[in-house]
């Protein structure tokens, strides 16, 4: 699996907001029959925090699972948390899951490992239990961003379309949702979310590129930023 790790995404940015959380979390009840008695898996689950919310709003009895390449300190307590990727956990897994999440981080795998991943997740759902793998919307994408940004995420965004169809190719009876969330966020805060590089369209940038994109959003932008962070969300039913 790919060893690229984002070790940002969800430190101190919308993506941690309890607002964020709480809407988000309200997406995945809605889209599956979820109770205390569920069980959840989050691949690539950066701090738990998502999940770990999840845990508490269903005063789940098990714990929710979260996997990710990083350890960080301030995970969430809420959830058992395993520093491993996920073609190793499903190795040695035994569980199933009524819920397997998957959000922004399956673009970081081959197209190959993607297929493997997804015959493994389906072999460990319960009859009723649903994968729901989130994505960038790569229709109309509106993070702000500067020149060398947009070709990086232009790029991104097309082999997200590739692998929509590819996921849609295997699973035809796949359903496709969409979540959004209006972000309103100050220049400074973004800026400073660039320069710890975010999102992975961003981390092969060096330091004057990063600081030549800081001067093209600063000029390109107002003091307040304010757009739509947009998902697409597949979802593959166990029946």
């Amino acid at each position: 699996m790919a060893s690229t790790v984002i070790k940002n995404w969800d430190n101190k940015t919308w993506l941690s907001s309890k607002n964020y959380i709480l809407n988000f979390n309200n997406f995945l009840i809605k889209a599956n029959k979820l109770d205390s008695n569920s069980q959840i898996l989050d691949i690539g689950c950066g701090r738990g925090k998502i999940i770990g919310s999840l845990s508490s709003k269903l005063k789940l009895r098990m714990k929710p699972i979260g996997i990710d390449l990083v350890y960080h300190k301030d995970k969430d307590k809420r959830i058992d948390f395993k520093k491993t990727d996920a073609i190793s956990f499903f190795s040695i897994n035994k569980k199933k899951f009524d819920l397997i999440l998957i959000k922004q981080t399956i673009h970081l795998l081959k197209i190959s490992e993607i297929k493997t991943l997804l015959v493994e997740m389906k072999k460990s759902l319960k009859p009723n239990g649903k994968i729901l793998i989130f994505t960038l919307e790569p229709h109309k994408n509106e993070i702000p961003n500067f020149a060398l940004m947009r070709l990086r995420l232009l790029k991104s965004l097309k082999r997200d379309k590739k692998i929509l169809k590819f996921i849609s190719k295997l699973y035809p009876k796949r359903i496709i949702k969409y979540f959004s969330y209006k972000v309103t966020i100050s220049k400074k805060k973004y800026i400073n979310m660039i320069s710890k590089k975010f999102i992975s369209t961003l981390l092969n940038l060096n330091k004057k590129q990063i600081s030549t994109g800081i001067n093209e959003i600063n000029l390109k932008y107002k003091k307040d930023l304010n757009f739509n962070d947009k998902l697409v969300c597949i979802i593959i039913k166990n029946n």
